[in-house]
Formats: structure tokens, C-alpha cells, sequence
């Protein structure tokens, strides 16, 4: 009697840390968010769990200047979420920096004005939309729930099925159906799923644009004239490279490689003084890190201030990387796709010190001309977004880790 006594307790404990719905979706990014709200317009039941701590990934992490491209194929749940940007921007005092009238005539833009939707956006304001759409069909999130990584834990299948999944600290949750919506593809790979990182050569798939694209450059690069030196002591050779320098070169042309495409975070700046923290030096902080922009910076050829700074409401920009030297922290990243969770948030740290450090030498270091510092003290972080990150994103830019290798 007591054996089963027993037993019907370990099964109680059991049973209340066990989940269970038709489909468990593993990543509150906006995909993640948009098959949860359609798993629920379809009648079954959902559970959304993320191993992070924030929902939306980059839509509410920084990216708000989007890629529209030819806005007639958005559609469905993704138009839905545009509109009630739109909407949320329709609102008197929406406009707290600046007018409505302002931002649509005289900053660069991607929306027009007739328009049914709004393409720009706060991190916030989108933030803001998700959780309304997520309460809207009464989905919660469990967020820093995170996929046991160890060896022979955090998948359970029958054959080639998953029946459930297993999280740090032993909490199970079990569906018929799963979905990895995380940038990383942990739940994939852990299903056994085949996958691959970097690049194919071009010989792999019989395609000319994949692998080394050396010859075909982009416009990441040092301009005509901008002479700099990329070794530790300007000119020396024998003084080794300065760090971001890959010492192998860019490699052969159409060959395949493991390098993954650089990371970085989508600041939010803002140059207006009342909504402004300044970014200061971060502990960590190494000049030698930055020592190629400083000798950029140097030849008076420093690519155009805040050239992708794209504005965004409210005197708020999305900033990403431009030319030769910016917040891209090339050769950090290659162990973050099958990095374990503490090599991952190393990973992550580095970038944010190496970026802030960036915009600190931009606004600060002597060596930067007076015009470009004068520039770039202008910008800080907003105090009304990411209130508790110190204003900081809290979503790196993830733009490839695992890719799952069809049958076909």
C-alpha cells in the first residue's frame, strides 16, 4: 500500500509540471506568434513557449524599418499586424517627438500616407500589438523556458514522431504536433532533424550566388582612396592582424565554408535630448577592438554619417551595419548555432560590449574627427524603450544559425 501511495504521488508531481495541447510552438518570434494565433483561429489548442525572455524576436527587438518590397503579398496574419501598426499610429497621441505630418513629409520613410498599413514602427508600439493579438485568443506565453540541451534529453519521440520535449528543470510538455520558431533551431536539431551551417559552394546545388562571393562585393567595403593598414602595428606585417580580420582571407570563389553571416544588435536610437541615455563606455571595453575604425575614421573617408539610421516614429531610428566598419561584429559568431546556452550568452555579451564600444569611440575617441563625433553625440538610447534592459535590445540579429537539409 505504501509502494502505490508512492507511486500516486510521484505521478501527481509528475502530472503538474506536464502540458500538453495540439501543437506546441518553440519560439514567440513573430513567426512563432503569427502559428500560434492561427493554430487558435483553427480551433485547437496551442502552447507558445520561448527559451528568451522577451515575445516578437526582432519585430520587437529593434528590426522596425522592414524590407517591405512589393507590399501587395503581404497578406494575412502579417497584413493584420501592419494594420494595427497603422492603427496604433492613428491615435492623437501616438506622436509624442514629433507629428504625424512631420515623420510621412520630411523624414525617409517606406509608408504612404493612404495607405492601409504602416510598414515603421516602435519596438514598443510592436510589442504592444502582439500581446493585444495573443490575449485576443487567450494564448499565454511561457517564456525563459528553455530546451534541455543535454546529450539524450529534451526530445522524446516514437519513431520519427515527437511526443513530447523536456525543458531545464524537468517541466514535459507533450503535443501532436510540433513547430521550431526559434532563430537557433534547437527543438529541430534535438529532433534529429538534418541541418547545416554557412555556406554551400556553388557546386552543391549547381548555383553561381552561394559560397565566396568575393568578386562580387557588396557595399560593405572600404571606399576608393580609404588606404588602411589591417595589421596590429600600421604597416607591419610581422605585428599579426587586427581583430574582425579574417587571417585566411575571404577564400576561394563558389567554395562553400562554415562561416555564419555576422551578427548585431538593430539599435533603437533616438536624438531627442529628453528621450535620450547616453551610451557610455562599457566595461570591457578594448581599443585595440576598434583600432580599424579609428584608422577609418583617419583617412577622412569614413562612409556617410548614419547612413542606415532609417528613421522610424518618434525621432527614433533602426540602425544597422553600413560600410566597411560598423556594428557588425564580423568572426564572433561562428560557434553561436551549436552553442550550448552559456557560450551563447558569452556570444551575445561580446557583441553588446564590441557595439556599444563602437558608438562610444564614434562619439568620444580623439583620434575620430571633431565632425564626425560632433555627428554622433547626438544619438543615444530611448529611455521608453527596453525599459528594462537600460534601453539596450534585447534580441541580437540572428541572421542564420541552423538550416534544415531537405529530402528533396
Amino acid at each position: 500500500m505504501r509502494f502505490l501511495i508512492l507511486l500516486t504521488v510521484c505521478l501527481a508531481a509528475r502530472g503538474a509540471d506536464s502540458r500538453s495541447a495540439d501543437v506546441l510552438i518553440y519560439g514567440a518570434t513573430s513567426s512563432g506568434v503569427a502559428a500560434a494565433i492561427q493554430v487558435s483561429r483553427m480551433g485547437k489548442s496551442v502552447l507558445l513557449i520561448d527559451p528568451g525572455s522577451h515575445i516578437g524576436g526582432l519585430t520587437t527587438g529593434g528590426l522596425s524599418w522592414t524590407d517591405i518590397g512589393n507590399k501587395g503579398v503581404i497578406g494575412g496574419i502579417s497584413r493584420e499586424f501592419y494594420q494595427r501598426i497603422r492603427a496604433k499610429y492613428d491615435r492623437p497621441g501616438a506622436w509624442t517627438q514629433e507629428t504625424r505630418e512631420h515623420y510621412f513629409s520630411s523624414r525617409r520613410t517606406a509608408n504612404v500616407a493612404s495607405e492601409d498599413a504602416m510598414w515603421t514602427f516602435e519596438p514598443k508600439v510592436a510589442s504592444e500589438v502582439y500581446r493585444e493579438m495573443l490575449a485576443e485568443h487567450k494564448i499565454k506565453v511561457a517564456l525563459n523556458a528553455r530546451l534541455d540541451l543535454r546529450p539524450g534529453r529534451g526530445v522524446r519521440k516514437r519513431g520519427n514522431v515527437i511526443e513530447s520535449i523536456a525543458l531545464e528543470g524537468g517541466a514535459r510538455y507533450a503535443a501532436a504536433m510540433f513547430i521550431d520558431a526559434t532563430y537557433e533551431g534547437d527543438l529541430m536539431a534535438k529532433a534529429g532533424v538534418r541541418y547545416t551551417t554557412g555556406r554551400e559552394g556553388n557546386a552543391q546545388y549547381g548555383e553561381r550566388f552561394n559560397g565566396v562571393q568575393a568578386a562580387h562585393k557588396h557595399g560593405h567595403q572600404f571606399p576608393d582612396g580609404a588606404l588602411v593598414s589591417p595589421y596590429i602595428i600600421a604597416g607591419n606585417p610581422a605585428s599579426g592582424l587586427l581583430p574582425i580580420i579574417n587571417p585566411k582571407g575571404p577564400g576561394v570563389d563558389g567554395e562553400g565554408d562554415k562561416l555564419i553571416q555576422a551578427y548585431c544588435f538593430r539599435m533603437c536610437l533616438t536624438n531627442a535630448p529628453e528621450n535620450r541615455i547616453a551610451i557610455e563606455k562599457p566595461a570591457g571595453y578594448g581599443e585595440r577592438d576598434h583600432e580599424l575604425l579609428l584608422r577609418f575614421a583617419e583617412t577622412g573617408k569614413y562612409h556617410p554619417p548614419a547612413s542606415k539610421y532609417d528613421p522610424i516614429p518618434n525621432a527614433k531610428t533602426d540602425t544597422n551595419n553600413h560600410g566597411a566598419v560598423s556594428t557588425d561584429y564580423m568572426g564572433a559568431n561562428y560557434d553561436y548555432p551549436d552553442g550550448d546556452y552559456p557560450t551563447r550568452a558569452r556570444i551575445i555579451k561580446r557583441h553588446e560590449v564590441y557595439q556599444k564600444g563602437y558608438m562610444w569611440t564614434l562619439q568620444n575617441h580623439p583620434r575620430v574627427p571633431e565632425s564626425l563625433r560632433s555627428y554622433y553625440r547626438q544619438w543615444g538610447l530611448p529611455k521608453d524603450e527596453f525599459i528594462t534592459n537600460g534601453g539596450w535590445p534585447t534580441q541580437l540579429y540572428i541572421r542564420e544559425a541552423r538550416r534544415m537539409i531537405s529530402r528533396w
